[in-house]
C-alpha cells in the first residue's frame, strides 16, 4: 500500500474562505493543488498552491474535499468514478454524521476515507495552529494512512481529538451550533454598541461579528445538516421562556 511521503500530491476542491487556511496547514510538507468552479488562479499562486482543473486535481494522492455540506454528495458522486483506489478522501466539513454517511454509501472500501472537522478559519489561525482543535476520525478500518495524517496535524502544532460522527455533532450542537444560533438571533434583534457598554456586552458582539463573517449558506447548512440542532434549539427556547417566567414572577 502506498504511504504518504513529504513529495505526496494533496489536492483541495473548493477553495473558498477555508480553502487557503488548509492549504496553509498542508503546504510545509506537500504539493497542494487547488480546484474550485471559479478562477482562483491569483489566490492560489499568492499561497504558493497551484490550481489545476478537475482532471488533474482528481489525481492528487489525498483529496480534501473543502465544499459547501449542500455540495457534498454531489461533488463525491462525480469523484468516485475518476480517483484511484489508493487515494485518500477527506471531508472538513462542521457536521459529520451526514459526509460520513455519505462516504460510505459511494466510496469503494479501498478507498481510505476520513471525516474531519477543523474547528478554525482564518481569524483564529493568524498567529499560527498550534493548540487549535481538530477533530477526526477514520470513516474506512484504520490504516497507516490515518495514522499518517494524525501524525502530521500533531507536528503542525494542532490538538486532535478522535471521535465518532454522532459523538462530534452532539457536542457540536451545544458548542459551534449554538454559538451560532445565538449570533444570529442578536444580529436579527439589532444588538449594536452603546456608549455605557459594559465588556460582557461587548463580548455579545463580538460573537455577532465572528458567527456573521459567514454566509447564511453555511449557517444554515451547520443547523439543517446537525441531526441534534432542533434538540438544541428547543432547549434554548425553552431556557429563554423560564428565564422570562422568572422574571415575571418577580420573587
Amino acid at each position: 500500500m502506498e504511504i504518504q511521503t513529504e513529495q505526496s500530491s494533496v489536492g483541495i476542491i473548493g477553495f473558498g474562505r477555508f480553502g487557503p487556511v488548509l492549504a496553509k496547514l498542508l503546504l510545509p510538507s506537500h504539493n497542494v493543488l487547488v480546484y474550485d468552479l471559479v478562477d482562483i488562479s491569483d489566490r492560489a499562486m499568492k499561497l504558493g498552491v497551484t490550481p489545476v482543473d478537475w482532471d488533474d486535481v482528481v489525481k492528487a494522492n489525498t483529496l480534501f474535499l473543502a465544499v459547501p455540506i449542500r455540495k457534498f454528495k454531489e461533488v463525491v458522486a462525480k469523484l468516485v468514478p475518476r480517483i484511484s483506489p489508493v487515494t485518500t478522501v477527506f471531508d472538513v466539513c462542521s457536521v459529520k454524521v451526514y459526509p460520513t454517511t455519505v462516504m460510505k454509501e459511494y466510496f469503494p472500501p479501498e478507498v481510505t476515507t476520513i471525516a474531519s472537522h477543523p474547528l478554525f478559519g482564518p481569524d483564529s489561525t493568524q498567529k499560527g495552529f498550534k493548540d487549535l482543535p481538530m477533530v477526526m476520525y477514520p470513516v474506512s478500518p484504520r490504516s497507516e494512512r490515518f495514522n499518517y495524517w494524525l501524525n502530521y496535524f500533531h507536528s503542525q502544532g494542532l490538538r486532535v481529538l478522535e471521535m465518532t460522527p454522532e459523538e462530534h455533532d452532539q457536542l457540536a450542537a451545544r458548542s459551534q451550533g449554538i454559538t451560532h444560533f445565538i449570533g444570529r438571533v442578536l444580529a436579527e434583534f439589532g444588538i449594536a454598541p452603546t456608549p455605557i457598554d459594559t465588556e460582557g456586552c461587548r463580548d455579545l458582539q463580538l460573537v455577532v461579528e465572528q458567527t456573521c463573517h459567514d454566509s447564511f449558506e453555511l449557517f444554515h447548512d451547520l443547523e439543517n445538516y446537525n441531526p441534534y440542532t432542533m434538540e438544541m434549539v428547543d432547549a434554548v427556547l425553552n431556557a429563554v421562556e423560564q428565564v422570562k417566567l422568572s422574571i415575571l414572577r418577580r420573587d
